[in-house]
């Protein structure tokens, strides 16, 4: 469906912004009126790594006047590999400075304001009153769900983007006019179902792909040109470069947007609602848990254990800790019986999460003793070994 302009037109362009823009000025849909709606658009990118990349330059590049960044990390050399708005120059430094100053490099005319902080419950409405639009470019669907309430219960409009290895998805989200998120998925996934790209990976150039119909979407709300993706769901294959659309209706019985909703104020915490770890998997490491350091110990003072490493074939070719043995955590379940008995069995993965899960699967089945390590590989590359790589 077409939709109106989501801004008013600025009163004017100058001669260097008429320069500088001609190549939409010459494109009848947009012409003079949609490049001077652009020039007064406030849009919020809420982050600036694989997909807030794109957006940001993409967006900075077409004129849009006022763009806000809402980022609180640092820049990483892993992050390099998609995250085309940073440099080798910028590791270490703030991503949100970093960005801004790409941003000006493309273009001085925009007004860059920067969110240094992680948006959460208490400052979520009062950054998004600030915009006419959000772009969503989170990993992590805590965030995803926060971003959605806040940008229902302020009656705003948000471009929705997801990527995963070699997969993409894309939407609008605006309750005024179609479903909202929780439309689409009512329920956050179960704890450890979908990976994030720093579990997982992604292809990198699949950030470009996702990131550019954001941008699409985007202007197309801001100018009021063209059919939005609002009720439809753009789905995104690049290993077989296939494009397909799912049809989203809206809910009604949504309890956000529904005829009758039960939520009408941000929940208390989103990470609980998502449980990013599952009940189970913390209350088997409850107790349960050894640092890198004390594995090292271990090992060192040759304590009986059998050193499992529950992370997949490919990251295991990464980097391991010596004496492990790969049984990835969805193989875990038909390895039991190959587990010894007189020895204490060791779980870590990358980062703690993973191996968690694996721990709760082990006390299930019997093997009382048995403990993860915190932090996972990426503790013991950092702190007991640093000649590992770090992914």
């Amino acid at each position: 469906m077409s939709l109106p302009p989501l801004v008013a037109p600025a009163d004017g362009l100058s001669v260097d912004e008429v320069r500088r823009y001609s190549r939409h000025l010459i494109i009848p849909d947009v012409a003079m009126d949609g490049q001077k709606r652009l020039k007064n658009a406030k849009v919020l990118a809420v982050g600036a790594g694989g997909l807030g990349s794109p957006t940001l330059m993409y967006l900075a590049a077409a004129g849009v006047g006022t763009l806000g960044i809402v980022e609180f990390d640092t820049v990483d050399e892993s992050n390099l590999q998609r995250q085309i708005i940073h440099g080798q120059s910028d590791v270490g430094r703030s991503k949100a400075e970093s960005a801004r100053d790409s941003v000006l490099e493309i273009n001085p005319y925009v007004n860059v304001v920067l969110h240094e902080t992680r948006l959460d419950v208490d400052n979520v409405m009062e950054i998004f009153s600030q915009y006419d639009l959000i772009v969503d470019g989170t990993d992590n669907f805590a965030t995803r769900y926060l971003v959605n309430d806040a940008a229902v219960l302020l009656g705003k409009p948000y471009v929705w983007g997801s990527i995963y290895r070699f997969d993409g998805q894309a939407s609008v989200f605006w309750a005024d006019h179609g479903p909202c998120y929780r439309c689409l998925y009512p329920e956050p996934p179960p704890p450890g179902m979908v990976p994030s790209c720093a579990e997982g990976g992604v292809l990198g150039v699949l950030c470009a792909s996702i990131g550019s119909i954001q941008v699409t979407e985007a202007i197309k709300l801001l100018t009021g040109i063209g059919d939005p993706l609002v009720g439809r769901l753009m789905v995104y294959d690049a290993l077989e470069m296939s494009y397909r659309t799912i049809k989203v209706r809206k809910d009604p019985e949504c309890p956000l947007c529904g005829k009758n909703p039960s939520i009408t104020s941000l929940l208390e915490d989103y990470e609980a609602f998502c449980g990013v770890v599952s009940e189970e998997a913390q209350l088997a490491a409850a107790g349960s848990t050894i640092t890198a350091g004390e594995l090292k110990d271990w090992i060192d003072e040759g304590t009986a254990i059998e050193l499992i490493d529950v992370r997949e074939p490919a990251e295991w070719e990464i980097v391991r800790i010596p004496g492990a043995r790969l049984i990835p955590k969805g193989d875990l379940p038909a390895h039991l019986s190959e587990l010894p008995q007189d020895k204490r069995v060791v779980v870590y993965c990358k980062s703690g999460v993973r191996s968690a899960d694996a721990l709760a699967t082990l006390k299930n089945a019997g093997f009382s003793s048995a403990v993860h390590v915190q932090g996972g590989v990426t503790a013991w590359a950092t702190q007991v070994d640093k000649s590992l790589p770090v992914y």
